[in-house]
């Protein structure tokens, strides 16, 4: 065993595939974000009066994953934070937020008590009122002169986890400050997100909008061949290797993070093959590999009702020698029982119904719609993933439902 993990190790140390490997990863914030000028241009203009002690407009960003939004407001932020002269009579912060980050997106209160911690503040994670967290918050705000730049990515997760009311909240904080203004800069990855809210909401949070479209093919090669050039040595990519990237990327909605994402899994499994350059061999296993993970990910940031109807085909695929088939009535009746066990809500059978379209979307499942004569027509569920990810999609969901 120890030959065979030297033999690993010493034959690692030979590899010559990255240089810098950080440069294709998702934390990385590059000096040029290309084909986003008119974006970056639109947030500057909007945001610029915080340099005069203005509170500019509520913006809200929205476009698909992948697009740039975030990079886009962070590379603003980080140059209006190097402008601010700090004897202008004020104080300028601008905090950024992702809600989708477990153990904050699943109430109000911990995402007030994250931005309290930000603001150098402290709250214990739970026990407190909901109104004496945003007492405290309020308090923290107005303890001098300042402006607070809220910046909320992936605001939609939250809502779909709480409610638009949180934002409604956030959004008449201004009313009961005297010293201080926030102003909120929402992200949405989700096109249709605005539409779905409280009229009232909408009307305070997005003052401003901004939309990001996806990528092309040949804006997605020019940032790949650009990232490229600084994470791997010389000759490491074989030609055709990130065109044909970019193509799984743009026909992904035009998604630049995945094609990185895919251009570094690549480089990581030409690495453990011990090949010299990465080929299309390795760029078609980390495709796959991917869309494994995934998959993975999504059931883990799923909200429960979503994990308890994927949980019931699970259960109802693996006692599935008991049965010829599986139909939407025999997974809803399973749902019942598991909503029951686990005290939670039970939905309609129309919105399970929506939920299992969901997964077929996804390729989680597929459903086939199985004509019974004058009984009408019934829909057929299968599986359509591999009995590996069947076993960690099921841990990860008992996990969340604690079941041990």
């Amino acid at each position: 065993m120890l030959k065979e993990i030297n033999k690993i190790f010493s034959g690692f140390e030979n590899k010559n595939i990255f240089k810098e490997k950080s440069i294709l990863q998702a934390n990385y914030h590059p000096e040029d974000i290309p084909h986003r000028n008119d974006q970056i241009k639109q947030i500057a203009s909007i945001l610029v009066p915080v340099l005069r002690g203005e509170r500019p407009s509520n913006l809200f960003l929205y476009g698909k994953t992948g697009t740039g939004k975030t990079l886009s407001v962070n590379y603003v932020k980080d140059e209006l934070l190097k402008r601010f002269k700090e004897n202008s009579g004020f104080n300028l912060r601008i905090e950024y937020l992702n809600c989708k980050l477990k153990k904050i997106s699943d109430t109000e209160y911990r995402i007030l008590a994250e931005l309290i911690k930000k603001m150098g503040g402290f709250v214990p994670t739970t026990g407190l009122p909901t109104e004496a967290v945003y007492s405290k918050f309020i308090e923290l705000v107005d303890s001098e002169k300042q402006l607070v730049v809220l910046i909320l990515d992936e605001i939609d997760q939250t809502v779909k986890k709480i409610s638009s009311d949180f934002l409604y909240n956030l959004t008449r904080l201004n009313t009961e400050l005297s010293k201080s203004q926030i102003t909120l800069v929402g992200i949405s990855n989700d096109l249709t997100f605005l539409e779905g809210l409280d009229p009232r909401v909408r009307s305070s949070l997005s003052e401003e909008e901004i939309v990001f479209p996806p990528y092309n093919a040949l804006q997605l090669q020019d940032i790949l061949y650009k990232r490229s050039e600084k994470a791997f040595n010389d000759n490491a990519v074989n030609e055709g290797v990130i065109a044909k990237c970019a193509a799984y990327a743009a026909r992904e909605h035009g998604d630049a993070r995945r094609a990185l994402d895919l251009l570094r899994v690549a480089g990581e499994l030409a690495e453990r093959s011990s090949a010299k350059k990465i080929s299309l061999k390795h760029l078609d296993e980390a495709n796959d590999k991917i869309e494994r993970d995934k998959i993975l990910d999504v059931i883990k940031t799923e909200p429960k009702q979503f994990q308890l109807v994927l949980y019931s085909i699970i259960k109802l695929s693996e006692n599935k020698e008991k049965r010829e088939s599986i139909f939407t009535g025999d997974i809803y009746n399973k749902y019942e029982i598991l909503c029951e066990e686990n005290k939670c809500e039970v939905l309609t059978q129309r919105r399970v119904s929506d939920i299992i379209q969901e997964f077929d979307m996804l390729g989680i499942i597929n459903v086939k719609v199985i004509s019974k004569g004058r009984w009408g027509r019934m829909r057929e569920i299968k599986l359509a993933i591999t009995k590996n990810i069947i076993h960690k999609a099921k841990e990860i969901i008992e996990d969340s439902l604690n079941y041990h």
